[in-house]
């Protein structure tokens, strides 16, 4: 049955507002501050300190500035506290703009593959229509960047610093994604007209020597050696020599990269806990493992995160940052904004029900660098670094409440040590493929 507006409709809406002498006052509100500062309850920063129990060691807060790199910040952000230890340095950055660059190589390169497996779809399918969205984004996933680190392992800021293009990759972005999409099409024809694949190839590494062109003159050139100076904290005078990325980030990191593992929380009923989960074309490096998640309930993620916290290592993890959260405070807190004081009543959702719905998924990654707990060792609070800059929180410091965790986070990185073995076992079952476009894909591009 379809229902029109019409002008009985509207004055009745009109009477019903005006009815209510308060709206008047929200209304002015509302003009004066928007939304969140009208609705904004000063009763929950009383319950953030940002005092933590338990906290690991982190460096100076970074900022990934007009970029989409957050998974990456928050990834050699956990990797430069080791760094720091073997370096015996207060504090240490990598460079995201190294990493950047083969990501976004990379990421081209296992664009222009898809394209070729799926030339026989029809162009506006849904899964070409997807690969050709956004074939270069700056998001990703936690298992790309693992990728990357073992292919190309990593470098000092110094060696690499940012650059105007690292920092504001919209403009790069579009440039590079326009000549994705008329590539293409080239490919697309190309078989249509019966090319063998030594021809696919060629093109393709023609194109993606455009790719590369734009890259450095973007971004720079990468190193394949360099040498780092630096002094530590007692002010001695250091030097490396004629070392390539891959062992540096071996010897002054050294994770074990096939020890850690991704877990979920994702509530829905398409995803069983106690089962793997990876996303169809969701990849930069082509020969890299794939995404790998094991979905476990939220009390899972948490007790492996606080027992990795609590041995000193941080944690990465992925979520739904603008949900219920406060920039300039770095309060993350479910009853941050009373919403319904100034509105009307709200409908509710529960977790599966958002993902289900298109109202949450995986926006941003930060790391957790510590909790407090109560007497029953309970979490109440978590401390995370984010990659914002310091103006935003408590210099870069975030507070997450632990009701804030269950609802929207979604995912945490830990050594496998940290995770009980029945979870573990779903790594010896099929893992399931979940749709390139699952809420549980790659971390989107929010800042």
């Amino acid at each position: 049955m379809t229902m029109t507006i019409n002008q009985e409709l509207i004055q009745s809406f009109k009477n019903k507002y005006q009815a209510n002498p308060s709206n008047h006052a929200v209304e002015n509100a509302i003009a004066k501050v928007g939304f969140n500062q009208a609705s904004f309850n000063n009763e929950v920063v009383k319950a953030h300190s940002f005092v933590f129990s338990d906290e690991t060691k982190h460096g100076k807060i970074t900022d990934q500035k007009k970029s989409g790199r957050c998974w990456m910040f928050a990834a050699l952000n956990g990797a430069r506290v080791n760094a720091m230890e073997e370096l015996n340095l207060e504090s240490f950055e990598f460079s995201q703009n190294y990493t950047l660059f083969w990501d976004k190589l990379e990421k081209a390169n296992f664009f222009l593959d898809a394209i070729i497996e799926t030339a026989d779809e029809p162009v506006n399918s849904r899964v070409v229509q997807h690969l050709l969205q956004s074939p270069v984004e700056d998001g990703g996933q936690w298992d790309m960047f693992t990728a990357l680190l073992k292919k190309y392992g990593s470098v000092p800021k110094s060696v690499m610093p940012e650059t105007y293009h690292s920092s504001n990759t919209y403009g790069m972005v579009s440039l590079i994604t326009r000549r994705l999409r008329a590539f293409a099409k080239e490919l697309r024809a190309a078989h249509q007209n019966n090319a063998s694949n030594e021809e696919l190839t060629a093109m393709k590494e023609d194109m993606l020597y455009v790719i590369y062109n734009i890259l450095v003159k973007a971004l720079g050139q990468v190193p394949e050696k360099f040498s780092y100076s630096y002094r530590d904290k007692e002010n001695n005078y250091h030097r490396i020599e004629d070392i390539t990325p891959q062992e540096f980030f071996s010897k002054y990191v050294g994770w074990d990269l096939e020890g850690k593992i991704s877990v979920i929380n994702a509530p829905t009923e398409d995803k069983p806990f106690g089962r793997a989960f990876t996303v169809k074309y969701l990849a930069s490096v082509a020969e890299g493992n794939p995404i790998t998640y094991i979905n476990a309930p939220i009390e899972v993620l948490k007790e492996a995160a606080i027992a990795s916290i609590k041995e000193g290592h941080p944690v990465w993890f992925g979520c739904d940052v603008g949900k219920m959260s406060d920039r300039e405070s770095g309060i993350m807190d479910k009853d941050l904004y009373d919403y319904e004081a100034i509105l009307t009543e709200a409908p509710h959702l529960n977790k599966a029900e958002r993902l289900d719905y298109g109202d949450s998924l995986l926006t941003h990654a930060m790391l957790l660098v510590g909790v407090d707990l109560d007497a029953n060792g309970n979490p109440v609070n978590w401390k995370v670094e984010n990659s914002w800059g310091e103006k935003s929180g408590d210099k870069g410091i975030f507070s997450m409440s632990d009701q804030w965790f269950d609802e929207y986070n979604y995912q945490v990185t830990v050594d496998k040590k940290y995770l009980d073995q029945k979870w573990l076992e779903a790594l010896n079952q099929p893992i399931i493929e979940l749709e390139p476009w699952d809420p549980m894909g790659s971390l989107a591009e929010w800042n």
